[in-house]
Formats: structure tokens, C-alpha cells, sequence
């Protein structure tokens, strides 16, 4: 098993979803202090849309998720962990809240 130093947790959002996105990811930080990155209002790497990630420490993963999954307020959020092989993380070492939405997995090949 590789090791995991982290995971990141993607919260996708619309124009229309962008409030309830940045209140999420706010909320995220003051309950748990996750980093929270930019607000991207267009799909980055292999995202399909709009996202901001959270980036959660092993130690905080076991609280976050479910409290994502209580919070997430009809938003999808796309959890991975961090293991150093970017494609495996973002193919086999997922969590998905919501429904899925098809990745642009040749931009993690790009990316390598």
C-alpha cells in the first residue's frame, strides 16, 4: 500500500452554486482549519468545473468527510487521498460525495 500524506477535497460548483461553494469551504476552515485554495470559477487540471479545494491532514480526514457529507448541501465534492502518483489518486484513491462527473484524466499526463 503506498503511503498517504493527505487528502484534498475538491467541492465543485456553478455560477449558480458558487455561493453555497465559498460558504462551504469557509465553513470547512472554521470548523477544522483545512487550508482552503482559490476559488476556480472554471475547470483546472482534471476537474470538469468550477472547484475549490480543501486540503485535510491524515489526522482530521476521519472528522471532515462525514461532516462533508452532512454539509455539503447538494454540492459534489471529489475527496482523494495524496500518495504521490497523481493518477492513481485521482482514478483509484477516490471518494465521491454526490454524484460523479467524468475527470480529464490526460490533463494528470500533462501534469507529470
Amino acid at each position: 500500500m503506498s503511503t498517504i500524506n493527505g487528502y484534498h477535497a475538491h467541492v465543485y460548483f456553478d455560477a449558480a452554486e458558487r455561493e453555497r461553494a465559498t460558504q462551504l469551504c469557509e465553513a470547512a476552515h472554521a470548523a477544522f482549519g483545512v487550508a482552503v485554495g482559490r476559488m476556480h470559477d472554471r475547470p483546472v487540471g482534471p476537474h470538469p468545473r468550477g472547484s475549490c479545494q480543501l486540503s485535510v491532514a491524515n489526522d482530521q480526514f476521519a472528522s471532515v468527510l462525514p461532516w462533508l457529507v452532512l454539509n455539503r448541501n447538494g454540492l459534489t465534492v471529489f475527496a482523494h487521498a495524496q500518495t504521490g502518483d497523481a493518477f492513481k489518486d485521482h482514478t483509484e484513491h477516490v471518494i465521491w460525495l454526490g454524484p460523479s462527473e467524468p475527470l480529464d484524466l490526460a490533463a494528470l499526463s500533462r501534469a507529470q
